[in-house]
């Protein structure tokens, strides 16, 4: 009997790295695909000459420049220049003193009235604004509003969220969050000026995902089978994305040239594909939910087995899913309503629109939403199971009932 418990302790090593190899033959090969497209596909710079240009831009003289509010108050509108109305008043707006940012005298800016609705210049804000009071040929106002300045609240913001996940999270949300930073980094540094040179918006979005991915996970959770799990699961749904992708983008004639941001970029950027970015777009979007699920699912598994290192295969996958279930649940829900979120005016304007709640929803820009949470909802869905299933057979073929099922084996080899 002793003889039997020190084979399966002396067995453990050997089959777990017989295991890791397995892994790494599928994950190698995927790695270094991705790479070596990345180094094929890495922007030349070309994309320089499609410089956006607008009035604010092209404006001899014009210069973008921020000042600090003073006061606000109802006044003559500068725009007006002494015009008045019908009834032979003088047109009234209400006007925000600024003091420039570069010194100087104030100025007199007038503010969009639906800006002053939704949120009225307080004093202390930043404004960013246009100087057009040496522009060549202007005979207008001088000076034209462009936005508040939010550096400062959104860096605090920031700087909140890395300190709660550091505090909650320790060393290994720190590692996510500078992962994160690297990830933005390489889309921007590769995945979008790429997209601008031409490139194809597939192969683009399938190999920055990859290496994102590649680098993310393995950076955050460390080099082990438990994240070479999460990453094959991951690998499978963003395929699952793709495909699906490619296919309704095509059967539903979607053309992503919806909104005034992909209008513009086709027309100074024509060698862009607005379709083939919506493509990228979802797989950029489903990879960061992906991942979420996955590790939490490989993560799950090697729990359950490290908690009941007898447990066979199959009621690894039932348990598994059980708990797999939940996380599907919860997840569609955060997906469906973190897009109808960020597309709440859109709903608001299919609910006041007299075709018909179902029919604006088939509209250009209303189908691009649901369609892009229903692809992202059904690569998450089927990565559930492939990760579970893959997590089982790895734990299996580790000999893991963990560190717990290795030191009862060692025990009850003592006692004996």
């Amino acid at each position: 009997m002793g003889h039997h418990h020190d084979a399966e302790i002396l067995q453990d090593p050997a089959r777990r790295k017989r295991a890791s190899i397995i892994l790494w033959a599928i994950l190698a090969p995927i790695g270094a695909l991705a790479l070596i497209l990345v180094i094929a596909l890495w922007p030349q710079g070309n994309y320089d000459k499609f410089a956006l240009a607008g009035s604010m831009d092209t404006a001899g003289g014009a210069v973008m420049t921020t000042g600090t509010v003073v006061r606000s108050g109802v006044e003559a509108c500068p725009s007006s220049q002494g015009l008045e109305d019908v009834g032979g008043k003088v047109l009234d707006c209400e006007v925000t003193y600024l003091m420039p940012a570069g010194g100087g005298a104030q100025i007199q800016l007038e503010i969009p009235a639906e800006t002053l609705t939704s949120r009225p210049a307080r004093e202390g804000d930043v404004i960013r604004y246009l100087d057009l009071s040496k522009a060549a040929g202007n005979s207008g106002t001088n000076y034209v509003f462009v936005d508040f300045v939010r550096t400062v609240p959104m860096a605090l913001l920031a700087i909140s969220y890395g300190v709660v996940v550091a505090l909650v999270a320790g060393w290994r949300g720190v590692r996510a969050i500078l992962g994160l930073v690297g990830g933005i980094g390489f889309m921007i540094l590769f995945m979008v000026p790429a997209l601008l040179e031409g490139g194809n918006p597939v192969l683009i979005g399938l190999t920055g995902s990859t290496a994102i991915m590649f680098a993310a996970l393995y950076f955050a959770h460390g080099l082990n089978a438990k994240t070479s799990t999460a990453l094959l699961g991951t690998l499978f749904g963003l395929g699952v994305t793709a495909g699906l992708a490619l296919w309704l983008t095509d059967a539903a004639a979607l053309t992503g040239a919806h909104d005034e941001s992909a209008m513009t970029l086709s027309t100074v950027a024509p060698q862009v594909s607005l379709t083939g970015l919506l493509i990228c777009s979802i797989l950029i979007g489903g990879m960061g939910v992906l991942n979420d699920v996955t590790i939490t699912q490989s993560a799950t598994v090697w729990e359950l087995a490290e908690s009941s290192p007898a447990a066979s295969a199959r009621e690894l996958f039932t348990r598994g899913m059980r708990i797999g279930r939940d996380h599907i649940a919860s997840t569609v829900y955060t997906i469906a309503f973190a897009y109808a979120g960020a597309a709440l005016p859109v709903l608001a304007i299919a609910a006041l629109s007299s075709q018909g709640f179902g029919t604006t929803l088939s509209t250009g820009e209303m189908a691009e939403e649901v369609i892009r949470i229903l692809i992202g909802s059904i690569g998450l869905v089927l990565a559930i199971p492939v990760t579970t299933l893959i997590a089982v057979l790895v734990v299996k073929a580790t000999g893991t009932g963990g560190a717990h099922g290795r030191r009862a084996l060692s025990a009850n080899h003592s006692h004996e």
